[in-house]
């Protein structure tokens, strides 16, 4: 009776003793998978080209709670953007408006350094810009009387005068650039694969808690 006492009570403190281990390992493989799941959709959008400032918006955060109920929260604060890379999305202008797709041509920043859109464009240094009506075709947003730069292949300052001889027609060099594509809509493809990422994590966190208890 005693013997068997001695092995219950023993019994017991093994218990008592895994369980505490398996507090500890639950909120620590929890949030192991979760790092892991938030540093894979990061390296998934550089891989896709989208940028390193995107990646950055994939956010996450542990919630140890008590218990065995651990739970991690990956997000991103672009979540309109990464659902649109994710499921594609076909993109339209407000109120039937044209969308414009600047070209290699066109300057990398607008106005104060803002991202070039037609109301950024810096009329100033190239030009207004003039729109180009083309039958079964895309329009164009271009600009006259302009040279491109051998260096960096973008428009260089307008020419004085419009860069025109007296005869009208351009001097050497000088052109009508197209700045802008306008079209209708553009439909986005998929770039990102957020549920597999989620669900290769996922099937981790049994292995990532074991390795827990094991430390």
């Amino acid at each position: 009776m005693k013997l068997a006492a001695a092995m219950v009570g023993s019994l017991k403190a093994d218990m008592r003793a895994e369980m505490r281990r398996l507090k500890r390992a639950v909120p620590d493989g929890v949030k192991a998978a979760g790092d892991g799941l938030k540093g894979s959709l990061r390296k998934q959008v550089v891989s896709a080209g989208l940028g390193a400032r995107l990646s950055r918006t994939w956010r996450g955060r542990t919630y140890p709670n008590s218990g065995h109920d651990a739970a991690s929260l990956v997000w991103s604060k672009a979540p309109r953007i990464v659902r649109a890379l994710a499921e594609g999305a076909v993109i339209k202008g407000k109120g039937g408006r044209w969308l414009a797709i600047p070209t290699p041509a066109a300057p990398k920043r607008g106005v104060d350094g803002k991202r070039i859109t037609p109301a950024t464009f810096p009329v100033e240094r190239h030009g207004p810009l003039r729109m180009v009506r083309r039958s079964g075709r895309t329009a164009l947003l271009v600009v006259d009387g302009v040279r491109i730069s051998a260096a960096t292949g973008r428009v260089a300052r307008r020419a004085k005068g419009g860069g025109r001889t007296k005869s009208g027609s351009y001097r050497r060099g000088i052109a009508t650039v197209a700045m802008f594509v306008l079209v209708r809509q553009v439909r986005l493809r998929r770039r990102l694969d957020v549920a597999r990422v989620t669900e290769r994590w996922t099937r981790r966190l049994p292995a990532l808690i074991r390795r827990q208890i094991r430390t």
